[in-house]
């Protein structure tokens, strides 16, 4: 009872650590990792994704990895095919790990998993990992990972490195259209929840915003989320839809009806106007975080992002402008 009780008072003084349930994988021993990292531009003292990934880096190469290329969280994920992109230049630079550095106002934590292979970049929220109250204690409970554990990633880089896969997005760009799709009043248009099976987003949960929040939390935002957007389509949206709580494949949504979907994306301004291949004018909101809605065509994989710009900070705003601009 006094080893079980001093263990219990050990534990109360230990400095913030805490790990995740999932375990490292071996790979991360022995292939390329990719950082992925997400600041929130409130915590204090401030600093920049790149600023962050400069402060952790020497921790992680410590943790026994090899992290050959370092992106913003936020960048990567932008839309589903904009992850998807990326998914595919890791898989031409042969990456195994993804590492994720999450900082918050109140804590910093980082987490590692195997690369998914395919556009989810990862295959669960259940990685291995280490929080802590700032971004160098979380750093200092990672780099224990290598402790007592011999990494053959020998020659690996001594700073970070910020890559670009501009070359993907190009031809991403591509795929987007200035204008509204045909027939929405004969097949229904998909809406998925946020946060439910049908839109897994499993990166995203790892962004400064969402990650550490309750399933209780999350369960009343969808319910607030789902309760809005009803809301909004009675008033301008005469056509039917289907709600998708569930993973269906296409020719599943598409046996039902559902031939097209509706997409929501949130990131800087300038960065969606730019991934979706429209001119960005230098203007003081460019930096501005807001929604974009746009409507995806299954049957052809087209992406129709209406004749206007129409996105807003309030994602119930631009809903109602991307739902306005559908019927000019």
């Amino acid at each position: 009872m006094k080893f079980t009780s001093l263990l219990l008072i050990i534990a109360f003084f230990l400095p913030k650590a805490l790990f995740a349930q999932g375990t490292i994988p071996q790979s991360f021993f022995d292939g390329k990792s990719v950082v992925l990292v997400s600041a929130d531009p409130g915590a204090r003292p401030a600093m920049s994704w790149k600023q962050l990934a400069d402060s952790v880096h020497t921790s992680l190469v410590e943790a026994g990895a090899d992290p050959v290329a370092y992106f913003e969280l936020e960048q990567v994920t932008l839309s589903e095919e904009i992850q998807a992109d990326y998914a595919k230049a890791f898989q031409t630079r042969l990456i195994k790990n993804i590492i994720l550095v999450t900082r918050q106002k109140s804590q910093t934590s980082i987490h590692a998993g195997e690369f998914s292979g395919d556009g989810t970049i990862i295959t669960s929220t259940n990685l291995y990992g280490a929080v802590g109250n700032d971004y160098g204690q979380a750093g200092a409970n990672f780099a224990a990972i290598g402790q007592g554990q011999k990494s053959k990633n020998l020659l690996v880089l001594d700073v970070p490195e910020f890559l670009s896969i501009s070359s993907q997005e190009a031809v991403f760009t591509q795929r987007f259209i200035p204008r509204n799709p045909l027939n929405l009043d004969v097949f229904k248009l998909g809406i998925p929840i946020e946060g439910a099976s049908a839109q897994t987003g499993l990166l995203s949960y790892f962004k400064y915003d969402n990650y550490g929040k309750s399933q209780e939390t999350i369960l009343a935002e969808q319910a607030a989320q789902k309760s809005g957007i009803e809301e909004i389509l009675k008033q301008e949206y005469p056509y039917p839809v289907e709600w998708l709580t569930e993973a269906k494949t296409n020719e599943e949504l598409v046996r039902d009806r559902v031939q097209f979907l509706l997409v929501k994306v949130e990131g800087r301004e300038a960065d969606l106007m730019e991934s979706m291949g429209l001119e960005v004018v230098p203007s003081e909101t460019n930096s501005r975080t807001v929604v974009k809605y746009y409507i995806k065509l299954l049957v052809r994989d087209e992406l129709y992002i209406g004749p206007e710009w129409d996105a807003d900070p309030d994602w119930r705003q631009a809903l109602k402008n991307f739902l306005v601009n559908l019927k000019k």
